[in-house]
């Protein structure tokens, strides 16, 4: 090689370095605060929007020791359960796309292809018990079911059924238009640009229990069977329904919706209409989860985003210092990113931000779960045997009360293994009276929800003008693992859309981008 060709290779192998440099300076670091469905998918958007030259590294903060937020399980009786965001509804096209993507397995729940006994519990008697059979011959079951729906039709009436059921399909229908292609759907600066685009914002203005009176729905229809479908021991596909409650009770709007939403939101009839319509949806036919936990797409899609992931890690700070943002972790850790996101509730924690940020005032609904494996005592609920007691116990809104809903998730040789909701954590005393045998007892206390009243308030998604961006904000309208995963993909095409100048991050920008799959995380 001469003189001459020596110089141009220096000349090219120093100009690649120097455009490598450049590509690399300009890639966008972004942290990301909270590892739920929410964190996880706002990272993987990321990666499937963008390319490494215009998002680089991603670091996830998670302050417990696993992965998965609200999404979580437990183990009683050798058997694995899930203890928070439970069952998924053949629509929710993302986290669909998500077990294809990840490779994990669809299962139906439990009682998909059979009835479940269910009853209404006041504190003193059952005001309501289904109709059901004990035999388990297929015609037999076959028959109850028929007889049920034949009740339903004359006691209910067709055009009445026919308007619930378009209640919620309408609902549906509207959300729907939060997967349709970027050409026809802007990016959201505002949960309420987002909800009003869709044709979802009057629904949170509004209670549960006006709109479903609003569009035509009987006293009797929303005090009987829409209190069974929200309970979800319903499948609205196979038309199963069962004996009435008595008429004598006090408001039939209201003791439907309280007993809808004590079990769903743990909340009182003022639930706004559009997280109501959600909790309907939720109890169709074709639901679903992830075999060994709903935790799992999380996990999945962290490790597939090639991210920096800190477990046992809480941020305490967020400073903006003009071109970057400092974080600083309770283990004195302190990190700097061009991006910051919040992917877990504001409400309860105290991260102290700089500029400080404006939320409006919200509170957390807890809901107390508490597994047991043993049996229920038959005396505490009045009745003389076991079999007595309907696998799925619900409640009305009663000072009397101390738990929302009781259910039988495995029958097992000699005992079961049930699942308590509750507003409040379950003495050892209580379970005591409520169950005859307790073998193991797990609880747990889960900041599950916001508090739901409309007309509802919304955070802003961009929470100091810049680059720090709200995924939970999507909350006060409906929460749920889809409703956090279309939020999320709107916050990555917002992030996508302000970093590169453009009002709309639409399909010509996207690129594909998978990261190295074999840097895995063996601690997820």
């Amino acid at each position: 090689m001469n003189k001459h060709h020596r110089q141009i290779a220096s000349l090219l192998f120093c100009t690649i370095l120097l455009l490598l440099h450049s590509l690399h300076a300009h890639a966008h670091t972004v942290c990301i605060i909270g590892s739920g469905i929410g964190g996880a998918s706002v990272a993987h958007f990321l990666r499937r929007y963008s390319d490494p030259q215009t998002i680089g590294q991603i670091t996830i903060f998670e302050r417990n020791g696993v992965v998965g937020g609200r999404m979580a399980t437990v183990t009683i009786a050798g058997e694995t359960f899930e203890a928070g965001g439970s069952i998924l509804h053949p629509k929710n096209y993302h986290v669909l796309n998500y077990t294809k993507y990840l490779n994990l397995q669809v299962k139906a729940p439990k009682h998909a292809d059979d009835s479940l006994s269910l009853g209404i519990w006041d504190g003193h008697k059952f005001v309501y018990k289904t109709l059901n059979s004990n035999s388990n011959l297929p015609i037999v079951q076959r028959f109850v079911s028929i007889a049920n729906s034949i009740v339903m039709l004359l006691r209910y009436g067709v055009f009445s059924l026919f308007r619930m059921s378009s209640f919620v399909e309408a609902m549906l229908s509207k959300f729907l238009r939060y997967y349709e292609d970027f050409g026809a759907r802007p990016v959201f600066e505002s949960v309420e640009e987002m909800l009003k685009w869709a044709g979802l914002y009057n629904l949170t203005t509004r209670t549960l229990g006006e709109e479903l009176v609003g569009v035509g729905l009987s006293p009797l229809l929303i005090q009987e069977l829409v209190t069974l479908l929200l309970h979800g021991a319903i499948d609205r596909n196979t038309l199963q329904v069962y004996e009435p409650f008595p008429r004598e009770s006090p408001d039939p709007v209201e003791w439907g919706c309280e007993v809808i939403t004590r079990i769903n939101y743990g909340q009182s009839v003022n639930i706004s209409g559009l997280a109501g319509a959600v909790s309907l949806a939720g109890s169709g036919g074709g639901l679903w989860s992830v075999g060994g936990g709903n935790w799992q797409m999380a996990a999945g899609l962290i490790n597939r985003s090639n991210v920096e992931l800190h477990l046992h890690e809480e941020i305490e700070s967020v400073s903006y210092l003009g071109d970057v943002y400092e974080l600083n972790s309770t283990k004195g850790g302190s990190y700097n990113c061009q991006v910051t996101v919040v992917a877990t509730p504001l409400d309860e924690l105290n991260i102290l931000f700089n500029p400080e940020i404006s939320i409006p005032p919200r509170k957390l609904q807890h809901t107390h779960a508490t597994f047991v494996r043993g049996l229920l005592n038959p005396a505490y609920f009045g009745l003389e045997a076991l079999s007595d007691i309907p696998e799925l116990v619900g409640t009305i809104e009663s000072a009397d009360l101390s738990f929302s809903s009781i259910s039988v998730l495995k029958q097992h040789d000699k005992d079961m293994t049930y699942k308590i909701f509750s507003r409040e954590p379950m003495s050892d005393a209580l379970l005591d009276d409520i169950f005859s045998v307790r073998v193991e007892t797990i609880k747990i206390n889960w900041g599950a929800y916001p508090h739901y009243q409309a007309p509802e308030k919304y955070a802003p998604f961009i929470l100091d003008g810049n680059h720090v961006y709200y995924v939970n904000a999507f909350e006060n309208a409906a929460s749920s693992m889809e409703t956090s995963a279309v939020a999320a993909e709107n916050i990555a095409r917002l992030i996508l859309s302000r970093l590169s100048g453009q009002d709309n991050y639409s399909s010509p920008n996207l690129k594909s981008f998978t990261g190295d799959s074999s840097k895995m995380h063996s601690e997820l």
